[in-house]
């Protein structure tokens, strides 16, 4: 398991284990990587030593001839003198180098700062996924039509699912027509569609300059645009508008 892992993934989670900066879950998840791989066993105690040793240097107990001196000065020192065998001196604590404390520290701060950024770059790509997930789709229709400079824009809010529709240059329609706007939608997609994979969005009229700006309102799957396959105007019947008979005049392939 650890081998499918990248290799600074593994060596933050290791230093977050150590420092006991895991949340429960992921020390759940990481004990159970530990209990199957010896070499990232081997990495943790390697790490929980280092920081043991900057931290608690090791007892020596004090040489033979400094204990002699310590027992003449305390005989000299004390009255009535103290024997030997009365005497119990502490172990002498051995002085750490400097160096060595400082690099003992260092680790613990690098790995802590370590799992700390590896943290923030997580929310920050989640972050980052949301806010284009959730941002303004602009689709630019153009026609069909030979040498016809009709065009259309449709901009959708994914989040509210409300959007605006601004048609130019596109003729009136004959009396019990109208023009619809429709998506087209993957095969699969889960959403109620008609025989041709599309959703109706919107019928609409131009006025005499053959232009309109409305508001629109999207269907859902707007919110999952990889399931919009195209945007596209076609001329329906008024009163059966969604029979979709009518072949696109405008269109916006994505």
């Amino acid at each position: 398991m650890a081998m499918s892992m990248p290799s600074e993934e593994l060596q933050l989670l290791v230093a977050g284990y150590v420092l006991g900066d895991l949340s429960a879950e992921e020390a759940a998840a990481f004990e159970q990587l530990l209990a199957s791989d010896p070499a990232i066993a081997t990495e943790v105690m390697q790490l929980q030593a280092t920081l043991e040793t900057a931290y608690a240097p090791v007892e020596v107990a004090p040489s033979a001839e400094l204990r002699s001196r310590l027992l003449e000065h305390a005989e000299i020192s004390q009255s009535p003198p103290i024997s030997a065998a009365a005497v119990s001196l502490p172990p002498r604590r051995r002085r750490f180098p400097l160096r060595g404390l400082l690099e003992g520290v260092a680790v613990a701060i690098i790995a802590a700062l370590g799992v700390h950024n590896y943290r923030l770059s997580q929310a920050l790509q989640i972050s980052q996924a949301q806010t284009q997930q959730f941002a303004t789709l602009t689709y630019e229709l153009q026609s069909t039509i030979v040498n016809q400079q009709a065009s259309a824009k449709v901009v959708v809010n994914p989040k509210t699912l409300e959007g605006k529709l601004s048609v130019q240059n596109l003729p009136p329609v004959p009396p019990g027509k109208v023009y619809v706007l429709w998506t087209v939608l993957q095969p699969k997609a889960p959403f109620t569609k008609d025989a041709k994979d599309a959703v109706l969005i919107q019928a609409f009229q131009v006025d005499t300059q053959g232009q309109v700006t409305q508001p629109i309102v999207l269907p859902a799957a707007f919110r999952t645009q990889e399931q919009v396959t195209t945007v596209a105007v076609t001329i329906e019947d008024a009163q059966s508008p969604q029979n979709h008979v009518g072949k696109p005049i405008l269109a916006a392939k994505l």
